[in-house]
């Protein structure tokens, strides 16, 4: 199965009868299997992009090629879930009965670590564990990629952390391609097998990470390094 390929794609608003161009000609391969991390700062068109790429919005220019074909699910910054569900009727929601595999449902919350929580209400967990709720219903949809617009962004830095630390353990044992937005740099280089440096609508810079994403020390020189090159990618283009 292939990734996802843009070919100058274009985005425009139209504003008080004024084009606002958010998205200029942007090219860009998401490969398959791995996580890809649109890092930029907000207001640079991240989540705009990750909105083509689903499929929830046009775009004016350009092609994007292999989406139409995928099996998406997508991640809000918000757990949008339904405060009447309990956790597996969450994770369930919006998958036809005859569809369902109750064994797989019952590992994708064992890997999120809500076994002992299947009939807990919203109410009655933290915002770290109703994320993980949010990406355990994302994952049980069985989907080729995975779109996740600042999944962490509303929790503390513990528990983002911790959450962190879980995507990466689901990942690895589900396998599926994960297109992520986030403004954290240090967020990018823990996750990312790519990442994306977007400013003010277009690619600026891209990076390739080869050390496994559980294994990362940010400390290292290395990753130090890196991290100084995308402050300087990210400084504000005249």
């Amino acid at each position: 199965m292939d990734g996802i390929k843009l070919i100058n794609v274009g985005k425009f608003y139209t504003v008080d009868k004024e084009s606002i161009r958010v998205l200029d000609g942007i090219n860009l391969n998401i490969p398959e299997n791995k996580i890809t991390v649109i890092l930029g700062r907000s207001g640079c068109g991240k989540t705009t992009l990750l909105r083509l790429v689903s499929g929830l919005e046009e775009f004016e220019q350009g092609e994007i090629l292999g989406a139409s074909s995928k099996r998406k699910a997508y991640v809000f910054q918000e757990d949008r879930l339904m405060s009447w569900l309990n956790v597996k009727k969450n994770i369930t929601f919006g998958l036809h009965n005859k569809a369902i595999d109750h064994s797989k449902v019952d590992e994708i919350i064992e890997t999120v670590g809500l076994e002992k929580f299947c009939s807990a209400y919203p109410s009655q967990l933290s915002g770290g564990m109703k994320q993980r709720v949010s990406i355990a219903r994302a994952f049980a949809y069985a989907p080729d990629f995975i779109m996740m617009d600042e999944p962490f962004s509303a929790l503390d830095f513990f528990t983002r952390e911790q959450m962190q630390k879980e995507l990466i353990k689901i990942h690895e044992k589900l396998k599926c391609s994960i297109l992520f937005v986030t403004h954290s740099i240090d967020e990018a280089l823990i996750l990312g097998d790519k990442i994306v440096i977007l400013e003010k609508g277009i690619v600026k810079s891209q990076y390739e990470i080869q050390e496994k994403s559980g294994a990362r020390d940010l400390l290292d020189d290395k990753f130090v390094k890196l991290k100084k090159q995308i402050i300087d990618d990210l400084k504000v283009i005249n």
